[in-house]
């Protein structure tokens, strides 16, 4: 059931007019093809001119991924109880729709709550796998090396997801088992409403986190590390629940503040007093929370300096920065969360900030809250925005999937905005309204390559080696990659009209199909690194044998 990463990749050779919209619009090298590895469709008809000329423009670049959550068994696996074979299968078809969709990355969630997808030391098995913590799959597999394996052969990168803090979600069914945190460390875990976290203000639950992602970073071949926004947890009401979805509705017309319980941190401020701390307890607050932060990017990088860390903070900014208009909860004042400072100092790699409003309306405009991310990040870093893909949905809330092809072009509109992330893979998967249909037909017509970091490095992998020739079906390609490559970018033309795709350098052979009689002629590839440089091109000599 597994795909098989060493068997020949078929490349159907589809229209790339729509590159050349996308061209304009996206962050490229100099003069250097993009990897992808699924068939490119045809374009829009009358969507713009074709891609002409001696040589292929440079690569198309635009980080496209999607969430996939395991909290909840919101998107994989679909429940507990699952056979191996089946959550497998499940992991398979979440990747071929990524690939088909010419997706390039997945953000998989391995820690949904204190817990773990994989095999590990720290923290036990979480029970969205099998339906009870601590239990191992049976037969055993290592599920986060599964997702790994079948992403690369796909060409597709994989993110590790951790929640931060969360200890215990309110929809847990199973008790803890006797080597979770809140049972091996309990002055460090607090309930709080439904939900069990550990306290920021233990310097303890801080240093668990922190070795529970260097430990994944370590053994596992992941390309990043990304955390989301609950830090201090959501405020609820007191008595009752509210949480992030009504942060989501805060600020709306008519809307009153809420009396909030507050979080049961008193031991840990108290000693932070004592010990003559001067910050006030907000700000102490959000001391502790980036302390944690600088660590997880210093402590990845000193292992593996091309692992990107990314987070997605709550949308909306601090309440003394925003732009004229924007109001609603925040994230600085409630879950203690700067991502401003961050940002400042380069703290992270990728930011994703959660914009989960429509363009239209003022007070959370997704426009506008895209370009105050965009000003705040004076270090350069990647912002891609997290989408609301999700929202489409049955609901009188719901998007229309328009809604989302729009905000996708506004990224693309906006210098620094190079990227977005789908929340959830679900809506993906359903296609509901047809979005996955638009997607592939307006938005996603050609592969793209992750754009670089050129602060984590900027050397070039070597050219491949290139040869081709003519076979029943196609035009086969045999390709070796050097050393540090991840990906080859392939650009073939067709008549006189450029088509991109990408391929992973795990495999040597690929054959660019014909496309109603028509061959590829002349072939131009190079070899990508897992930072997205690229090496010199290679034209490739099409031999009668190889």
């Amino acid at each position: 059931m597994a795909f098989n990463p060493k068997k020949r990749q078929t490349l159907a050779a589809g229209a790339a007019a729509a590159v050349a919209a996308f061209l304009a619009a996206c962050t490229t090298t100099p003069l250097t093809p993009v990897p992808d590895s699924g068939p490119v469709a045809p374009a829009a008809p009358g969507a713009v001119p074709s891609l002409t000329g001696p040589v292929p423009p440079p690569a198309p670049r635009e980080f496209r991924a999607a969430w996939v959550s395991t909290v909840a068994n919101i998107d994989w696996p679909s429940r507990t109880g699952l056979p191996v074979a089946r959550q497998q299968a499940e992991a398979i078809a979440i990747l071929d729709r990524a690939s088909a969709l010419n997706l390039n990355a997945i953000v998989l969630q391995v820690r949904p709550s204190a817990d773990a997808i994989y095999p590990s030391e720290l923290e036990p098995w979480s029970e969205y796998l099998s339906g009870q913590q601590g239990k191992a799959p049976s037969p055993m597999y290592d599920p986060l090396k599964f997702w790994i394996d079948q992403a690369h052969a796909r060409g597709l990168e994989l993110h590790a997801w951790f929640n931060p803090y969360r200890a215990r979600h309110a929809t847990a069914k199973s008790a803890n088992s006797r080597d979770h945190i809140s049972m091996t460390k309990p002055q460090t875990v607090k309930t709080y409403g439904r939900y069990q976290w550990m306290d920021p203000g233990e310097a303890e639950a801080s240093k668990h986190t922190l070795d529970v992602i260097l430990d994944v970073v370590k053994r596992y071949d992941v390309d990043g590390v990304h955390i989301d926004d609950y830090f201090y947890p959501y405020p609820i009401e007191a008595p009752g629940a509210a949480g992030e979805a009504a942060a989501l509705e805060a600020g709306a017309p008519g809307s009153a503040p809420r009396p909030e319980l507050d979080f049961p941190d008193q031991p840990a401020w108290q000693r932070y007093q004592a010990g003559g701390g001067q910050l006030d307890r907000a700000s102490w607050r959000r001391q502790n929370v980036n302390q944690l932060i600088e660590a997880i990017y210093t402590g990845i990088h000193r292992e593996k300096s091309w692992v990107r860390f990314g987070i997605s903070p709550f949308g909306i900014g601090r309440p003394d920065r925003r732009p004229p208009g924007i109001v609603g909860f925040s994230q600085y004042d409630k879950l203690y969360a700067d991502a401003e400072l961050w940002l400042k100092n380069g703290w992270l790699d990728y930011l994703a900030p959660q914009l989960y409003w429509p363009i239209a309306p003022p007070p959370q405009a997704f426009d506008v809250l895209l370009d105050y991310w965009l000003r705040e990040n004076t270090h350069g870093r990647h912002v891609w925005a997290g989408l609301y893909t999700s929202r489409i949905d049955g609901s009188v809330k719901s998007f229309e999937p328009e809604e989302i092809v729009k905000q996708i072009g506004v990224t693309r509109s906006r210098a620094g905005a190079n990227g977005h992330v789908h929340f959830s893979i679900a809506a993906l998967m359903q296609n509901r309204k047809g979005i996955s249909d638009q997607l592939k037909a307006v938005s996603y017509q050609s592969a793209a390559l992750a754009p670089a970091s050129p602060w984590l490095g900027s050397e070039a992998p070597g050219a491949p080696k290139a040869g081709a020739r003519r076979g029943a079906a196609g035009l086969d390609l045999k390709l070796s990659a050097g050393k540090n490559a991840t990906l080859y970018a392939i650009w073939a033309r067709y008549g006189e009209e450029w088509r991109f795709t990408v391929a992973p350098a795990a495999r040597g052979e690929v054959t660019l199909a014909d496309e109603a009689g028509v061959q590829a002629g002349a072939v131009v590839v190079s070899a990508v690194d897992r930072l997205g440089n690229e090496s010199e091109r290679v034209s490739v000599k099409v031999n009668a044998q190889l």
